[in-house]
């Protein structure tokens, strides 16, 4: 598997034609398990999206190519699965991976890209588009362009860069300037947290100032974008997960 930071491509080594389909799309997946049988492709899904059925279906048979969707709804403990995770033990066992999602996100694409997957698809794309793709990818035939991969490898550097950056900077907070942040990213203003906080609506604005000055940003607008540009932000009611939980 290449090195996530560099540009080497990731070959794709399946030798015989199994494709394991891991989707939460039940209709999606049943289609392109017929039409890829259809190629005399043996293609198969797993009882459930249970990590446990997911590698026991994998283990019923020689490695090939594990089709992945990177969102597979949520678990029983209501969190929410992501299917890269899933997929650590499979490539381990020299599955390769092959992206079919509906996200949008480059960020995520291109975190999988790094992570050693062959490529990926997306799921708005025309039906018989999909199958040869994937069928493609079962000969070893290349599924996205060196360029291409070199772009979504380029796209996760700058966002690991970024990440890095931007918790360096909340780590300068103090435990009450996070909260105060939480609350500006909540969209609350700042009579509203001096009132809830039983403080003066000064006191406040000082701290709003301390936390511009040390996340570098001339405004709030820019500290909460900064947040929210970070992983581990949920949304305006829920906070931060990350760095501003304390």
């Amino acid at each position: 598997m290449p090195d996530p930071g560099s540009g080497g491509a990731a070959r794709n080594t399946v030798s015989a034609s199994r494709v394991l389909i891991v989707d939460d799309h039940e209709l999606l997946s049943t289609t392109m398990e017929l039409a890829l049988r259809a190629q005399g492709i043996t293609a198969f899904r797993p009882r459930s999206l249970d990590p446990d059925s997911v590698r026991a279906a994998a283990a019923d048979g020689p490695a090939g190519l594990l089709l992945l969707d990177l969102d597979l709804g949520s678990g029983a403990d209501g969190v929410p699965v992501d299917g890269m995770l899933m997929a650590e033990d499979l490539r381990a066992e020299g599955w390769i991976v092959l992206i079919l999602t509906g996200t949008t996100e480059k960020t995520r694409i291109a975190a999988a890209i790094a992570a050693g997957a062959v490529g990926w698809i997306s799921k708005s794309a025309p039906f018989p588009d999909l199958v040869r793709m994937i069928v493609d990818a079962v000969a070893g035939r290349p599924v996205i362009s060196a360029q291409e991969r070199e772009h979504l490898l380029d796209i996760h550097r700058r966002a690991r860069t970024h990440r890095r950056t931007g918790r360096e900077l909340l780590g300068r907070l103090t435990a009450r300037e996070r909260e105060v942040l939480n609350e500006l990213v909540a969209g609350r203003r700042a009579a509203v947290i001096a009132r809830d906080s039983v403080v003066s609506i000064a006191t406040v604005r000082s701290q709003i100032r301390s936390i511009l000055t040390k996340l570098e940003v001339s405004s709030q607008l820019e500290a909460v974008a900064l947040v929210r540009s970070l992983p581990g932000w949920t949304d305006p009611g829920g906070g931060f997960g990350g760095p501003l939980s304390g």
